[in-house]
């Protein structure tokens, strides 16, 4: 039996996490875009994805830490905007964004999560556009998938 390949290129702008049932957009805003976004940006990004059903759905939204941290592939050498490595599957275009704003807020700040260290970690919802924030907008594709192989809160340990 041959296992599954992870992620699946779906051909209208998503990729599907075959390991954890999610559907990502490809492109994250900062390639779709040209330019930064604050937390506002990063929310109004995703709401126009819903508006115009964006691959045939309405119920995008920020990533979780831990989904965003389930995204992280310390062996996959994909690059950033600036030609840096960032550790996510080569399936997702390079050019991309290395910090992405998540769901998850607390008081005046939001959770991001970053593709260089393995961290998710508060940052100012007031945060500026030239601050390197981008988002990767996601949605379930299937029945919750509960794995666990990432042990840490911050995402710096690993068991699979």
């Amino acid at each position: 039996m041959t296992e599954q390949e992870r992620f699946i290129d779906n051909g209208d702008g998503t990729i599907t996490d075959t390991r954890y049932n999610m559907m990502w957009l490809k492109q994250d805003s900062y390639q779709a875009k040209g330019k930064w976004c604050t937390w506002k940006g990063a929310n109004k990004f995703t709401q126009k994805l819903n508006d115009e059903k964006f691959a045939g759905f309405d119920d995008w939204r920020l990533p979780k830490k831990t989904e965003a941290r389930n995204l992280y592939e310390h062996e996959s050498k994909n690059t950033d905007f600036n030609g840096d490595i960032v550790h996510i599957d080569l399936k997702f275009p390079e050019g991309c964004g290395f910090t992405y704003w998540c769901e998850e807020e607390s008081g005046i700040n939001a959770m991001a999560y970053n593709f260089y260290s393995d961290r998710a970690y508060l940052v100012r919802r007031k945060t500026k556009d030239e601050s390197f924030m981008s988002c990767r907008p996601v949605r379930s594709s299937g029945p919750e998938v509960k794995k666990f192989g990432r042990v840490s809160d911050t995402g710096r340990s690993r068991r699979e």
